[in-house]
């Protein structure tokens, strides 16, 4: 499908955009005047919303928010599961010139505390699900709470908000949206996104990565609440004038099945974590997965041997890569076509990556360092923590924080977080490599690996595991694991103590969250 009016991208891969500009009009207004009103923008087990309703919708949504007394620049909290509802309010709210923040949907009254109060919001709308955090949250803020409603009050008053709403102009660098991150190592940061960021990524990754089109059904398990599943479930679908899959119940084996073979996705977008559960599942139960022509993986390193097992069951492959947050979507990506397992892949076109030394220095291919991306959908800063922007955000590069190597091909190798590397006998050691190791091993189902003190206080690998039988914990089965690391990896790599557990600590993202671990 053509660029929308006015928007091109350079032989760089570069943005233009018109000045003033509204992203609103790109993603849903657009789609009625090119002849898409009819089509379907969202299925869920209930209804279909089509392009015509959609607009409609966010119009009066839009309207909504102005009238209850927020001004453009002021900020929309919106804590809502995947609903049609999310799409009006976020579209909505930018439209009209409010920016909307959906946080993360899993946590706690403490939690939304702070997000209300660090982001000065005019207005809090919720789920009715989330009332038992949100209320707590509004209460403990007392008269420095903000107004707050439902999603079932707000669905009730938008109904009688006009339909027509003028995009509201403002420039392409200009603040559109947050997302705070997942707050794994402390308080969530609220990372801001200006209007062309979702621009760069629906098309840099969305169509020239994935090649989404008006044909593709997409269905992402992943969240809207978090920048991964806002790409997949929303805007890569938006944008192409495609179809989403909305879901709001959490995702399992039997849940993401049953959607795929009711409606019939052509792309689906999962994590490690669910994907490892989905080929349990599979050991017991065949299922129709014919319509999905690409999977695609995110959130934490895919283990090859989970690559293999999945191909090998669906016939598919599934596309590993890394994004984050304050990139807004998938950096590096293996593509269809272009995939090696065990891999990140390439760099998405329009994106510049460098792996670095403590000192800022460029390391020799096939060494490790910290990886560090420029790229156009870059958030701004964090809102109110001007250190941690200056830490992360550095003449235009952001630091990920995550340790990679490139292989002699190009393709980026995960090695972990910079923080979790391990130094065994004065070598560097990745912990993914020994976590994706004993995920080679048949009884194993995840397996998270630390740094841990032997009896001389000497840093030693050891690993958290996760079974697909937890009866089968045993000292023979820990022998075999560690003989098995032995025979993989590098000898000093074993993992020297292994402790089984029913479950790793992980982020709402499914990163695991490895400090919880070690504390």
């Amino acid at each position: 499908m053509p660029l929308p009016s006015g928007i091109s991208f350079g032989p760089d891969h570069k943005v233009a955009l018109p000045a003033p500009f509204n992203v609103a009009v790109p993603f849903i207004d657009r789609h009625v005047g090119e002849g898409r009103g009819a089509r379907a923008a969202i299925r869920t087990a209930s209804e279909t919303v089509t392009y015509d309703q959609l607009a409609d919708r966010v119009n009066r949504a839009g309207n909504l928010l102005l009238g209850l007394g927020l001004k453009p620049g002021d900020r929309l909290l919106m804590v809502v599961k995947d609903c049609p509802a999310f799409f009006y309010l976020f579209w909505g709210a930018i439209k009209a010139g409010i920016v909307p923040v959906p946080p993360n949907t899993l946590l706690r009254a403490d939690d939304y505390a702070y997000m209300i109060e660090d982001s000065g919001c005019a207005l809090v709308v919720s789920s009715p699900e989330f009332a038992g955090e949100i209320g707590p949250a509004l209460k403990q803020l007392g008269t420095k709470a903000p107004q707050a409603m439902t999603v079932d009050t707000f669905l009730g008053k938008m109904a009688s908000a006009s339909s027509t709403l003028a995009a509201r102009p403002a420039m392409p660098t200009d603040d559109c949206f947050w997302l705070y991150s997942s707050g794994s190592t402390g308080r969530p940061k609220g990372a801001v996104h200006a209007q062309r960021d979702m621009v760069v990524t629906s098309e840099l990754y969305g169509v020239r990565v994935l090649g989404v089109t008006e044909a593709d059904i997409s269905y992402s398990a992943a969240k809207l609440f978090f920048a991964y599943g806002l790409g997949n479930g929303m805007t890569f679908p938006l944008w192409t004038g495609g179809t989403a899959v909305l879901d709001d119940r959490r995702p399992t084996p039997d849940t993401t099945f049953d959607n795929i073979e009711r409606f019939k996705p052509t792309l689906y977008y999962g994590v490690p974590t669910l994907y490892a559960a989905q080929l349990a599942a599979l050991e017991t139960k065949p299922r129709d997965l014919s319509s999905v022509r690409a999977c695609v993986s995110a959130g934490e390193a895919l283990p090859a041997d989970m690559f293999r097992r999945w191909q090998e069951k669906t016939g598919t492959v599934i596309l590993d890569g890394i994004g984050s947050t304050e990139a807004l979507h998938i950096f590096i990506g293996n593509r269809l076509g272009d995939f090696r397992a065990g891999t990140s892949g390439r760099p998405v076109p329009g994106y510049d990556c460098r792996i670095l030394d403590e000192n800022g220095d460029p390391v020799p291919r096939g060494e490790s360092g910290r990886l560090w991306i420029r790229a156009e959908s870059a958030a701004k800063y964090y809102w109110n923590k001007p250190e941690k922007t200056a830490e992360t955000m550095v003449n235009g590069w952001l630091n990920t924080g995550d340790t990679y190597r490139e292989d002699p091909d190009g393709y980026f190798i995960y090695e972990g977080r910079s923080d979790d590397m391990l130094k065994v006998g004065g070598i560097w050691c990745s912990p993914v490599e020994i976590e994706n190791c004993l995920v080679g091993h048949p009884a194993v189902l995840e397996a998270a690996v630390i740094g841990h003190a032997d009896e001389q206080a000497l840093i030693k690998p050891k690993a958290i595991v996760v079974l697909k039988q937890a009866g089968d914990a045993s000292a023979a089965l820990t022998e075999a694991l560690m003989a098995h690391c032995k025979r993989t990896l590098a000898p000093y790599k074993y993992p020297r103590w292994i402790e089984y557990v029913p479950e790793l600590p992980k982020t709402a993202t499914g990163k695991i969250q490895r400090f919880k671990l070690r504390s």
